[in-house]
């Protein structure tokens, strides 16, 4: 791969450490993976790119050598070996094998296969989301056959040890290189990475070892969820023989409250009031997302849409109390009788302009 630089392929730092190069592969693996953009060429050029920056950059002494190109090296690094990049290594592997160990397929390489994340959504009261709850969901995922035990093999006896690889799965391989020998570990091409060759296959899985079940999860959620929030729970997506199960990720959905909205632990409400309690002011009980009403004192002369904050009324965690923040309304009557309007007219008779602010304010404009 000529002139093209791995570490912009892959998305890191020249400073990345092995971790955040291994991560970041593994997202763009998954992401142009040939079995999930069937048919689209351009996905499959770039999953070659990927694995082919990643078996550089992944490696402590082929990065160091990148990094530092000996002469008529090319600025590739390691582009002109071969004619093919890696072709020339000997033994006909293609350096693009490892990648399928990722996802539980042949081919093997040092890599421990990689279970695919599952994916689903959880819906939570506002009370739940705010406060935290514990919740069991089901989830959809490949798990060892309860048969078999994960064997693939009738009553999970009927197996014999691979006398290849004898039992572990796995075969040394040398390959020679510019550099000298590499020596790596791939699956056993006789009982596939297993260490078992099945005498007689489970009737339940029929020899996969694997199959999708309906797994029933107890999860706690954190106070303080926002609707949209995507929850990440490692090894809880789909097991896989031999190596590290998947992660499930969980969308979160709540539901609106009838009274209340939240920004963190703070929540937001509108509160009618009537003219004359916005004239005199009063003190009213306000309803609480969590136990005893809260008291709101209302000012004399308080405003419409006027906004008035009650310190620790919001989500009660603890330690941490939010404020709630109550927008006021004045809400006008209706349908006055002939004798509320003549009552009403002799009260206005009785102000003057300059009580009225906002009425003061326009006239002066």
């Amino acid at each position: 791969m000529e002139n093209k630089n791995y570490y912009d392929i892959l998305g890191v730092s020249k400073s990345a450490t092995q971790d955040e190069i291994k991560s970041a592969y593994k997202k763009l693996a998954f992401k142009y993976h040939p079995d999930r953009n069937s048919g689209d060429e351009s996905a499959a050029e770039k999953f070659k790119e990927i694995n082919e920056a990643y078996q550089t950059l992944g490696d402590e002494n082929k990065r160091a050598q990148y990094d530092n190109p000996a002469p008529n090296f090319g600025s590739g690094g390691f582009g002109g070996f071969g004619g093919g990049g890696f072709g020339g290594f000997g033994g006909g592997e293609s350096i693009f094998d490892n990648i399928f160990s990722f996802f539980g397929g042949g081919g093997g390489g040092s890599m421990r296969a990689q279970g695919r994340d599952v994916s689903i959504r959880v819906t939570l009261s506002f009370e739940e989301a705010a406060f935290g709850a514990q919740k069991e969901v089901t989830v959809n995922r490949s798990e060892p056959c309860s048969e078999c035990k994960g064997t693939g093999a009738k009553n999970g006896t009927e197996y014999t040890e691979c006398s290849n690889c004898k039992g572990s799965g796995k075969v040394r391989y040398v390959q020679n290189t510019p550099y000298g020998q590499v020596a790596s570990e791939r699956a056993c091409p006789k009982c596939g990475g297993a260490g078992k060759i099945i005498k007689e296959t489970c009737p339940k899985c029929g020899g996969k070892a694997y199959y999708r079940v309906n797994t029933k999860l107890k999860l706690t959620f954190p106070p303080l969820m926002e609707n949209g929030n995507v929850v990440s729970v490692r090894g809880e997506g789909d097991k896989v023989r031999g190596g590290t199960p998947g992660d499930l990720n969980i969308s979160i959905t709540v539901t609106p409250h009838k009274l209340f909205t939240r920004k963190n632990a703070d929540l937001y409400m509108t509160y009618p009031i009537t003219v004359m309690q916005a004239m005199l002011g009063d003190k009213v009980k306000i309803p609480a997302l969590k136990g005893d009403p809260v008291t709101l004192s209302i000012d004399e002369g308080t405003q419409s849409m006027s906004t008035v904050k009650i310190r620790g009324a919001g989500v009660d965690l603890g330690k941490r109390k939010g404020d709630m923040y109550v927008k006021l309304v004045v809400d006008v009557p209706k349908n006055l009788t002939r004798e509320q309007k003549e009552k009403a007219k002799e009260l206005m008779g009785l102000f003057k302009e300059n009580q009225f602010e906002s009425v003061k304010s326009f006239n002066r404009k």
